[in-house]
């Protein structure tokens, strides 16, 4: 036996005596492979007559099965336009002869076998496409073409869908195929005639593969997957294609487009038009709905096909019957479909594939993956054996006694066992697929509305915009006792049943959030928390339903994954997307699914409002220095590279402190140095100052742009040098020189939070080399405690708290506490941007002392947890009387007290003593100065 002919398993002949005489016609092989020849041939006609026309070429192919295989492909291709139809009949006789005898034998495997068949597929079509376009090119069929355009066949492309797509083409497949041509090629005034000579060459094509001859046929062809058949051309122009799946587009050709490729003619066009599709195929979305859509699917070919009957073997439709091909197909490309927009990952053609990605992201647990892949390749298996009887393309078992035993004979096992393991097979099919698609009813029991509950507000529930469609209202229903079910176990029902209808309330649509919640049920959990907590959290919820689909991601609850890792994530979204406000809209939404889970993890105690805080600082920091490239890139395009050194941005307040909270701001600078230059360099010019002024205010809008996703922050930049009246971009001699000659204490108090977060890196260091050299010089310390003083009073006047849950503006609280900190940190020279270090600072100067300093620190702790959790909770100032029983017990677990009037309690002593705290070191400095 060949080295390179390893034979693994034989089958035994249905008929010996055919068996024997198709042997005969090959002599000197060896023994085995002569019993494979007699088994191929006794147990399959079909495999009899090709063993007869190829004879004496399929016993040297033996040799070298791969150099057969290779020789086979190059032939086809060289073949001369007046030899093209025996040509390629001749190929795909010695193709299905050796592919047929490789797979019987165990030689190559099932990847392989359907691998060949798949490749031989789209060189015929590729062979067959050029060849007629050659000849319309000549003859002058296709206006403005040249010979030079037949080796991307005038713009025509093929694409590969179903099987043949995926490289899984069985023995006897047809092939799917769509046929578009790039109007763009031709003059518009052409355009019908170029369709018309398209649509030609198209059918000339599918009758050279599939028609009959003496010869045999190549592959019968199938265009019925383009957009509605029944009525649009064999060929289509593909900005009409595109505007078809746009508007029209189904779940099933999404399902399709999965495996879709190009394999023939202008294959550099075909991933062109595959990539404008993206949007259409992988939706942004977690797209739970595509599963009932599938399941509707599934029914329809059950009963158009008389499929959906019992399992038994003899007469099972192994694609389409229970527990077959197809099923184990749908289970695999509806959850890429599910998922494959936020995962790219998951975008793979393979069914083995796509359970081997989904098994990897665990959409598919390992097991049932690996369980599925061994039954969709032995499923496999069976429909080639049962195709290669008499190339027939069926994949139903044979319902005889004789017909059952040539499939047994073909695979070299005792027929009982067979159709023994191919029942157990298609029994867990179904077993492990079928709850995917329709999970038990009965899991979902009726719940009876509890008393407590105001019946009234299901009643208005109907007249919501995310129930008015038919199919939400569907879903919903279906949804409804679980909801009920669970807000009835709830502390108290009728408030969390109140926040639930604000949140549905707000909703704009509800069909792929509720099929959501029906395939994850134990996100019903998390709604509820959420909404009968935080308001705030609530209402972004019902504008921003897809942030659930972060908690499916499986990393939800994990640990933080810091500033540089988050970047690197966003860098590599935007960098996927195709143009700027794209990029865009992506940021905001990748923004705000982060920002929904610090909130959660907030609200649920996994983290502290410290941590929080941070978290957020460094979602900002991300996304700013992440967008900012695109930014510039947009920006430079029109009015050419940045002069001089480039621009930086300057985080200030909270954002250079790093301590956000839910609803917090950025407030920004940004500096540039153009060094020497007086304009840019671009196709529109700009002078130095207008154009860092531009690019500013383009960076501002790039955050602050209400779009399809919303908006990523509120920017304010009156911190820079003279505020409001001065450029939003500061040059860097103008920083500079502000800051040293000009700038007030409080805009150097200021200075003391400043950080770098984007820009120019010799730039960005330069910034923090001159801050912290600025800091550090010698202050006259009644100055800048008179100043400070002064300032108090100003912000005093300005802003009055709005009650006591209000910890940020007033006397003794959390803004004065960080007004002290900063002063510190001036005195001492410090470059420290935290509270707790600036009033180290302070003790360090002698203003106070260490009693004072801990005193400040442990009652801002606890005005930021307020704080932090006042904005979680409603985005603004608490107010106690609507603050819900959620509400207060997040807000006491939070800052460590048992009740609300313990908490308010400490709060009014510390804001008092820290009030008399901070008057009494500044008397004891100044005086009779202090007011």
């Amino acid at each position: 036996m060949s080295n390179t002919f390893e034979i693994t398993r034989l089958p035994r002949p249905f008929d010996v005596d055919l068996g024997a005489d198709a042997a005969a016609k090959v002599p000197g092989l060896s023994t085995d492979l002569t019993a494979l020849i007699a088994g191929a041939a006794g147990s399959s006609p079909y495999l009899g007559e090709l063993i007869t026309h190829e004879a004496a070429w399929i016993a040297p192919a033996f040799d070298d099965p791969d150099a057969a295989l290779s020789q086979v492909f190059a032939e086809a291709r060289a073949l001369p336009p007046d030899r093209i139809k025996p040509g390629l009949r001749q190929a795909k006789r010695r193709l299905a002869l050796l592919t047929a005898l490789a797979d019987i034998a165990g030689v190559w495997s099932l990847e392989k076998v359907t691998g060949a068949l798949t490749d031989f597929g789209a060189l015929a079509a590729d062979v067959a496409i050029k060849a007629e376009i050659a000849t319309l090119i000549r003859r002058k069929k296709l206006p403005g073409l040249t010979p030079d355009d037949v080796e991307t066949a005038g713009g025509m492309t093929i694409l590969a869908m179903g099987k043949m797509g995926a490289y899984e083409l069985n023995y006897s497949s047809d092939i799917d195929l769509i046929c578009l041509f790039d109007e763009t090629r031709f003059d518009p005034d052409d355009f019908y005639e170029a369709r018309q000579g398209m649509v030609r060459a198209t059918r000339n094509m599918c009758s050279a593969l599939s028609e009959k001859t003496a010869d045999g046929y190549v592959f019968r062809t199938d265009l019925r997957l383009r957009p509605d058949p029944a009525v649009t051309p064999v060929a289509m122009a593909m900005e009409a294609a595109e505007r078809y799946y746009e508007s029209l587009g189904r779940t099933w050709e999404r399902a399709a487009y999965i495996k879709a490729r190009p394999c023939a003619g202008d294959l550099q066009a075909g991933e062109k038009f595959l990539k404008t599709l993206r949007p259409f195929v992988w939706r942004r979305h977690l797209d739970f709905a595509a599963i009932q859509d599938a399941h509707d699917m599934r029914l329809r070919i059950r009963e158009n096909k008389g499929t959906g009957g019992a399992i038994r073997v003899p007469g099972h439709d192994m694609k389409l019957g229970r527990g077959g091909i197809r099923e184990i197909e749908f289970f695999t490309q509806t959850r890429q479909l599910i998922a494959g927009g936020r995962d790219a990952a998951l975008r793979v053609r393979g069914t083995v594939d796509g359970l081997a990605a989904l098994a990897a992201k665990n959409w598919v647990p390992p097991e049932v993956a690996e369980k599925l892949t061994g039954h969709y390749r032995a499923h496999r298996e069976v429909e080639h054996r049962i195709q290669m009887i008499h190339d027939a393309q069926t994949h139903r078992m044979p319902k005889s006694d004789d017909g059952l035993e040539r499939i047994a004979c073909l695979m070299g096992v005792d027929t009982v066992q067979m159709q023994s393991d191919i029942r157990d097979r298609l029994d867990e099919v179904h077993e492990l697929t079928e709850g995917f698609f329709a999970p038990d009813a009965q899991a979902r029991p009726q719940v009876e509305v509890p008393q407590e509950l105001d019946a009234s507000i299901l009643a208005r529930w109907p007249t919501y915009p995310a129930l008015r469609s038919a199919r939400g209202a569907q879903v919903f229903e279906r949804l409804k006792p679980e909801l009920l079910s669970r807000i009835a176990r709830m502390a108290n029902p009728a408030q969390a049943l109140t926040a639930l209808d604000g949140f549905l309330a707000g909703l704009p649509a509800g069909v792929q959030l509720f099929s959501l919640f029906e395939a994850n049920p134990h996100l019903i959990d998390l709604l509820v928390d959420v909404v009968g907590t935080s308001r705030a959290l609530g209402e972004h919820l019902s504008r921003n339903s897809a942030v659930f689909d972060a908690v499916i991601g499986g990393s939800f609850f994990a640990q933080w994954p810091g500033r540089e890792i988050l970047r690197h994530e966003l860098e590599s979204l935007l960098e996927a997307e195709a143009d700027y406000e794209t990029r865009l809209d992506a940021c905001r939404r990748w923004c705000k699914e982060w920002h929904f889970r610090i909130g959660v993890h907030h609200l649920r105690g996994l983290i502290d409002a410290e941590d929080a805080g941070r978290q957020y600082a460094e979602l900002a920091d991300a996304v700013i220095v992440a967008l900012m490239p695109y930014v510039v890139g947009q920006f430079t395009a029109k009015h050419g590279p940045m002069p001089g050194r480039g621009a930086a941005v300057l985080g200030m307040g909270s954002l250079g402190s790093e301590r956000l909270n839910a609803t917090s701001d950025l407030d920004l600078i940004v500096i540039y140095d153009p060094l020497d230059a007086e304009m840019s360099d671009g196709k529109r010019p700009l002078l130095v100052r207008p154009y860092y002024a531009r690019l500013t205010q383009a960076l501002v809008t790039a955050l602050t742009a209400p779009m399809a996703q919303g908006r990523l922050y509120e920017v304010d930049m009156r911190l820079r040098p003279s505020g409001t009246q001065g450029p939003v971009a500061t040059s860097w001699a103008s920083f500079t020189h502000y800051q040293e000659n000009e700038a007030w204490v409080w805009e150097h108090l200021a200075l003391t939070r400043a950080r770098v977060v984007a820009g120019s890196p010799d730039l960005c260091a330069d910034i923090e080399t001159f801050r912290s050299n600025f800091l550090s010089r010698p202050r006259e310390r009644g100055l800048v405690l008179k100043e400070m003083s002064e300032m108090r009073n100003r912000l005093s006047a300005a802003k009055s708290p709005a009650g006591v849950w209000d910890a940020k503006p007033g006397a003794g609280r959390m803004m004065d506490v960080e007004l002290v900190a900063q002063t510190g940190a001036l005195l001492a020279g410090l470059s420290a941007r935290d509270v707790p270090a600036g009033l180290a600072g302070a003790v360090a100067t002698g203003w106070l002392n260490v009693a004072e300093r801990k005193a400040l620190t442990d009652s801002y702790n606890l005005f930021w947890s307020v704080q932090a959790a006042a904005r979680l909770l409603s985005g603004r100032a608490i107010d106690a009387a609507h603050l819900g029983e959620g509400g207060a017990a997040f807000l006491c677990r939070s800052t460590g007290h048992h009740t609300l009037e313990a908490l308010q309690a400490e709060l009014e002593g510390r804001y008092a003593q820290c009030a008399a705290l901070i008057n009494g070191a500044l008397k004891r400095e100044l005086g009779d100065e202090i007011r």
